[in-house]
């Protein structure tokens, strides 16, 4: 099928370049990084300077106080996922809270809203140790060049765009509570309007204090002191301390490796969901012609909900931290076992809790021209995370513990060192050796599904990178299934095959991605969901040997004058 036979037009443009490429879901955030490699940085570099810079573009969606994954792709071609997820304290427990009935409504929330907002809703945050630790290892340039970019937008501010503001609008009751976060987002006591600037002086001096003394501000500094103790002191504390912090590690894991049609899908382990339920949809998928059966009829829709569904039946029934619940990653991910699932398809599906986790989240791709690779998903979970502001620091914590299951008993139920459950998918799809894209997107529950679907669209409906991450999304983990209205035309099909459909303006966030051509270029892509921005370098050294004067150079200072 030709990119013109698709029933959707693009919004938004690809690039392409050979020296380097940063895709990020705000365009500040993609000059970060796109600074660094143009100052000779390498991938890993770009990559903490666009987080870093995200964090203060993106302040509802990223901070250093949350969590998240790395997807490392070295140039030798060895993968590593870096786990910065954020997990449960030392004194937390599994009945903290007081659930609401479990009912699909409800979801996992619980009463007075305790682990949602708040001190109590906070768990120990891992991004900044895993942004540190990346750049240490694997980058180039000097820790603290790397934080130039977000140093001088929290200074000097910046204009905000729409998605922002909405943003602002949208949880203003929630942020006029905070003294702080008022005085930052809702100064006159109204919200910040689109193009008003956002300066953030105090946070200035926190990422100053970040680039001289590295992770160790946060976990043993003066920033985590602060933290823990902003936490203690709120009305309602948190569990959250300076032990806390010192005892947090990063951690290294070793991927989940599938097969599809001859390409190798990779993704990060558990305690992510991705990796292996990318693996196991997949392996469905490829017992079915997915090309044959085109792109957006029912037939195939119909089949991608089911496939959904069981994966979304297992991720109930096996997903967790490995520390802490076993996980049959080998089975799971096995093509035998996605035979077995096919009996599934169609069948009287059992009921199941539905899952949560927030939706807010920001992800990078970022290349550069040696072959190194960054595909990175962070969070600081809820739109604007626990929803206060330390004063002294100007940091946004997380509210990471509303992602686990405040039920005691259960897979994801709360327990000391625990870490969060996670759909996030930095993904890296390649053949062979070589790398041939590099995926990944905000979202929640919707991550992995939606990530799954620009795989198909990728490897089996031939879409150009620009389409694959702009076309219309379907989701369901076994309840309603919701379609974006590019996909309503075949609602009333699914309907009359008993699925209860739900058209949604938008399903997850905006995926941004890096497909990798034979003839060395990179093309980068970012799609209409978020403020995604695509940056490449071309060009650069001249050729050896060029000087201004190609004869001889000159001799006396009169030679110039005469010149």
């Amino acid at each position: 099928m030709s990119a013109a036979a698709f029933p959707f037009v693009c919004e938004k443009s690809p690039v392409r370049g050979q020296r380097g490429m940063v895709v990020t879901n705000h365009p500040l955030g993609t000059a970060a990084g796109a600074e660094m490699l143009a100052a000779g940085g390498n991938a890993f570099d770009a990559a903490s300077a666009a987080l870093f810079a995200l964090s203060v573009v993106e302040p509802m969606m990223v901070g250093v106080a949350g969590g998240g994954l790395v997807h490392v792709r070295l140039a030798s071609g060895e993968h590593r996922i870096i786990d910065a997820l954020s997990c449960a304290s030392a004194t937390m427990t599994p009945d903290l809270y007081d659930p609401l009935p479990d009912e699909p409504d409800h979801g996992m929330q619980v009463r007075g809203r305790r682990n949602l907002v708040g001190a109590t809703a906070v768990a120990v945050p891992g991004n900044l140790l895993g942004w540190h630790g990346m750049q240490s290892r694997f980058g180039r340039l000097p820790f603290a060049d790397t934080l130039a970019p977000a140093i001088r937008l929290a200074k000097a501010g910046f204009c905000i765009t729409p998605y922002l503001s909405g943003a602002i609008a949208e949880h203003a009751a929630d942020l006029s509570a905070d003294p702080m976060m008022r005085s930052v987002f809702m100064p006159e006591g109204v919200p910040l309007a689109t193009g008003a600037r956002l300066r953030q002086p105090v946070y200035a001096q926190a990422l100053e204090l970040i680039a001289a003394e590295g992770a160790q501000a946060l976990y043993g500094g003066a920033l985590g002191v602060s933290l823990a103790r902003c936490i203690a002191g709120a009305p309602d504390p948190g569990w959250i301390t300076q032990a806390d912090l010192l005892a947090y590690r990063a951690l290294d894991r070793v991927p989940v490796v599938g097969r599809y049609r001859g390409f190798d899908i990779i993704g990060p382990p558990p305690p992510a969901s991705s990796g292996v339920h990318v693996t196991q949809m997949l392996n469905m998928a490829e017992c079915f012609d997915i090309a044959g059966m085109g792109f957006g009829g029912a037939g195939s829709l119909c089949l991608l909900a089911e496939i959904m569904r069981i994966a979304f039946e297992d991720r109930g029934r096996y997903s967790g931290d490995p520390a802490f619940v076993s996980v049959p990653v080998e089975r799971l991910t096995s093509k035998a076992y996605a035979r077995d699932c096919l009996a599934r398809i169609a069948a009287q599906a059992k009921p199941v809790c539905p899952a949560w986790e927030s939706q807010d989240t920001t992800h990078v791709s970022i290349a550069d021209h040696e072959g190194n690779i960054v595909s990175a998903t962070h969070t600081i979970n809820g739109m604007f995370g626990a929803r206060f502001m330390d004063p002294q620091t100007g940091i946004i914590p997380n509210n990471y513990m509303s992602n686990f299951d405040p039920h005691p008993g259960r897979a994801l139920s709360i327990a000391p060192g625990k870490r969060v459950p996670t759909s996030m998918a930095p993904m890296i799809v390649c053949r062979g050796s070589k790398p041939r894209y590099a995926l990944g997107m905000p979202g929640g529950l919707r991550i992995f599904p939606s990530v799954f679907q620009a795989i198909l669209n990728l490897l089996d409906h031939k879409m150009s990178l620009q389409a694959a991450v702009e076309a219309p999304r379907l989701w369901t983990q076994g309840q309603d299934v919701e379609l974006e209205p590019g996909y309503a035309a075949a609602s009333g099909a699914l309907v009359a095959k008993g699925y209860d459909v739900r058209v949604k303006p938008h399903i997850g966030g905006g995926m941004n991605a890096i497909a990798f051509h034979d003839d060395g270029t990179m093309e980068g892509a970012a799609c209409w969901r978020a403020d995604g921005t695509a940056m490449a370098l071309g060009g650069g050294p001249a050729r050896p040997g060029i000087r201004f004067w190609p004869d001889r150079a000159p001799d006396r200072p009169d030679d110039i004058m005469e010149k």
